[in-house]
């Protein structure tokens, strides 16, 4: 089973600084990490080749530093790494992200099925994995907290929700995201960190990809940050005492000076 697993590489912070020219992170000297669902979708990734056979690859889109998130997702037990990197992916909304991740696993090749956190931690979307499905014209299935089974041609999962789960079958090749409650990521073994150290990670580029500038990072992105502000503090509070009645009134009177009612 060839298994794709998408990951993201985020600020380790929320001390952030944003780039007032761009609007966008500034990531240079922050220290960066592999955003915490992510760490579910290796995990499981590599659950599933233990359980079924095959290969586990990586991949994210991101600066040259992103390499490090690749190299430790193989110390947990990835067999294989891509980067894709260029200077005119900056920028990208998760609409641009998703159409670039697709065109990377488009390049790998062959796959059954590909596996997504649920969300990264400084964007909260949940946008680019069914993005990345919807581009390869894929089935997708949300918040998978458990993979009941899996062969050559069908997925049955258990999706998380409100209250519950319900039980999904899909067609392969499939893209799912999982959530935290699907499995307890594993800490990479001393062989793993060796395997890290000297494995070879792919980076593909602009030209790589076969795709134009135009379609790619800030140009291609739909959504875009016009202004970023600090929120006013809030005002002071005020306290009103008395029995219940009076304060009720207290309060009905300062709603009307306020024009709330």
């Amino acid at each position: 089973m060839k298994i794709i697993v998408c990951i993201k590489q985020v600020p380790a912070t929320t001390q952030v600084k944003i780039n007032p020219e761009t609007n966008t992170l500034v990531r240079e000297g922050v220290e960066s990490i592999i955003n915490p669902y992510d760490a579910y979708a290796i995990e499981e990734g590599v659950r599933l080749r233990e359980r079924c056979g095959g290969t586990v690859t990586v991949l994210t889109m991101g600066p040259p530093q992103a390499e490090t998130a690749l190299r430790e997702a193989i110390s947990l037990g990835a067999d294989e790494a891509v980067l894709l990197s260029d200077r005119a992916f900056a920028g990208s909304d998760t609409w641009a992200t998703s159409y670039t991740l697709a065109q990377g696993i488009k390049k790998i090749g062959d796959f059954d099925l590909i596996v997504c956190g649920k969300q990264a931690i400084d964007g909260d979307t949940a946008q680019v994995g069914p993005g990345i499905a919807e581009f390869l014209d894929i089935p997708f299935v949300a918040y998978i907290r458990k993979i009941e089974e899996i062969d050559d041609s069908l997925l049955r999962v258990e999706r998380l929700m409100d209250e519950g789960y319900e039980v999904i079958e899909s067609k392969l090749p499939a893209l799912i995201t999982v959530v935290k409650e699907i499995n307890e990521p594993r800490l990479p073994s001393l062989r793993g960190k060796l395997n890290a150290k000297k494995a070879e990670i792919t980076s593909w580029n602009l030209k790589d990809l076969g795709v134009t500038e135009d379609s790619v990072g800030l140009p291609a992105s739909p959504t875009k940050v016009v202004k970023i502000f600090t929120p006013p503090p809030r005002g002071s509070g005020e306290t009103l005492t008395g029995s219940t009645p009076e304060i009720v009134d207290k309060l009905v009177a300062q709603l009307k000076q306020d024009r709330v009612v």
